[in-house]
Parts: C-alpha cells; structure tokens; sequence
C-alpha cells in the first residue's frame, strides 16, 4: 500500500512538471501579430507573383545584372554566402552583409540600423543604392511599362496593365512577406509532434539561459538594436544605427538578427566576418565585458565547456526549416520568367 501510495505521487509530481514544461513550452511558442498585414482578396496570390518575378528580375538594376535574389538566395534562407559583404553592379561591394529575409511581416525596423520601417518602402533601398542596383524607380517603371510580361501580370494582380511605383512596392512587399518560416524540428517540438534529442535539450536550456533575452522565442529577434561587443572594422568604419539617429548613445548599434535557419545564413554579423556558428559562440564567451557600449544583458560572463558549445550548436541547428529553404513555391518562378 505504502509503495503504491509513493508510485502516484511520484507519478503527479511528473504530470505537473510535464504540465509545467508543456505550459512554458506554448507561452514561449506563441506568435505576436505581424506589423505587415497581408495582400488579402481574390488576387492575392497573383500579387505574391508579380512580386516573386520582381524579385527575381534583373531588370531591376540599372544595367540588368543582378536581382534582389542574388543577395538574397531560396537555399540560404534568402541570406548571401558567397561574400562578407553584399556585392552589387558591376561587383561594387556594399556596406554590409546581405541579412536573411524570413518573418519579416513582424518586424518593425527593417535593415541592420532599422533605416526603413515600411515593407512597402524597403525594395527602394537596394533600388536606388549606388553600390547595388544604381538604379531610379522611375526608370524601372519605364522598363517595365515597355514589358509585355508585366503588363499582364499587373493586370492579373491589380487590374490594370499600367504599372505604377505603388504597384511595384506592395507587390514585391506582398511577396517577402510570404516569406515565412515555422516548420523546423523546433516548431515541431512546440506543437508536441516531435522531440528534442537529449543534446538538443540541453542546448536548449542553455539558449534560454544565455541567448533568450536578445533571440526571443519564437522569432528568435525581439527586433531590437544592441551592441553585441565586436570590435569595429577599421575599414568600414559602420557606426551602425547612430547613422540613422545622430544620437551618440546608439553607435554600433545593429538590429537582432533571427536565428532561425541560422544553419544556412553564414557568414554571421552585420559585416559577415564569422564563417561558423563556433566562432559565434566563442565571440560571445571570450567577449570583453568592460565595453563601454556594450549590451547590459551581455555584461555577465558566460561560461560554456566545448560539450556545451556542442549541444548549444545541436539546439541552433534545430531551427533549420528545409521546407522553407527548398520550397519550390519562394525559388526562382521558371513558369513566369522562363529558364535563366
């Protein structure tokens, strides 16, 4: 009797602590309301794919060389591996690495200093940089007033052929925000459909110890600018937000990046100088905690042993989401422009 009075309270006490993690699990898993509202209606999904091709066309750069797909590539989760720094026109490099575009209906500041707070605006950014496309929005609409093709693709969208600077931001901002990404073996986990690996799970629990404040679960972003202790590059010169604001208080500030599909994402920070997710790591426990800029939640030491880096990296690489990196329906549309 005694026995099977200590086996159910044994087995309470693991239902309440099951109840308790289940719990923490769906507070951690759910989703703010996006800042994007998206395209809604019969047309939306013939808006997505005027924005898809828009994407995809060079035509957008002044000598047609290069799209917003080459800094921003399907496979890498719309981030660019081949450089530190995005390359633009004529191979002029940018000022910063090209950052991955996934859940970005919920974020509020766009780019690395948040210089753009409208989906809609965003695309005019690249556009009209000198170092990527150097090129005009009005040029593009006569480009693409002269074009057949996007005539009626316009006209399939928004119901007429004549293409405007409204119908062109909007529908490219209508696709980037179709760019979205939750079915990892993490969002798996927190739909109690699968479960983390014992290493997984430790790497877990070190993320919410020493990751969480900044990379905030589910987004893993809270959307916010932190100075995360790099040294500035002597040749760039980034000041980062402050060049936005002209307030002293945010030099080398950057936005936080999200860490999903973090996997395919590389080279990490906003200058691209780390290849590998160890050399992230190792950045934050070797960091100079005296800084004076420095992040206050990055001001405590954290100590990791190279198991824990393991299972930590285990953890990151849990929110790689292959059906979104090899879906077929965000890659290059073959059906609207042809073969490359």
């Amino acid at each position: 009797m005694k026995k099977r009075v200590i086996y159910i309270v044994l087995l309470c006490v693991f239902v309440a602590v099951l109840a308790f993690r289940n719990e923490e699990s769906t507070d951690a898993y759910t989703w703010p309301k996006p800042y994007y509202t998206a395209v809604q209606g019969k047309n939306a999904a013939a808006v997505v794919d005027l924005g898809r091709a828009l994407f995809y066309d060079p035509i957008l750069s002044s000598d047609s060389s290069i799209s917003c797909a080459s800094c921003h590539t399907v496979y890498n989760a719309f981030a660019h591996v081949d450089h530190a720094l995005s390359h633009g026109i004529q191979q002029r490099i940018g000022r910063r690495n090209a950052p991955a575009l996934m859940n970005v209906a919920w974020s509020k500041h766009l780019m690395w200093d948040g210089a753009i707070q409208s989906l809609e605006m965003q695309a005019l950014a690249p556009i009209q940089d000198s170092n990527e496309m150097n090129e005009t929005l009005p040029h593009v609409l006569e480009k693409l007033n002269q074009n057949h093709l996007y005539q009626r693709l316009s006209k399939q969208a928004w119901g007429r052929s004549r293409i405007t600077s409204e119908i062109v931001l909007q529908s490219m901002a209508a696709f980037v925000a179709s760019l979205v990404s939750r079915e990892s073996k993490y969002d798996s986990v927190m739909r109690h459909q699968a479960v983390f690996t014992p290493q997984e799970e430790n790497g877990y629990v070190l993320f919410r110890r020493h990751c969480a404040a900044c990379h905030t679960e589910p987004l893993f972003t809270n959307g916010e600018f932190r100075n995360n202790g790099l040294a500035p590059d002597s040749l760039l010169d980034d000041i980062g937000r402050q060049r936005i604001t002209h307030n002293p208080s945010d030099a080398y500030l950057f936005k936080v990046p999200s860490l999903r599909n973090v996997e395919f994402s590389f080279p990490y920070m906003h200058d691209g100088r780390f290849k590998k997710l160890k050399q992230v790591i190792d950045h934050y426990v070797q960091i100079d905690t005296a800084q004076v800029h420095l992040s206050t939640v990055l001001r405590k030491p954290i100590t990791l042993t190279v198991n824990e880096k393991v299972d930590l990296i285990a953890f990151l690489l849990s929110l790689s989401d292959r059906h979104f990196t090899f879906n077929p329906n965000l890659a290059y549309p073959k059906n609207i422009l042809g073969t490359p």
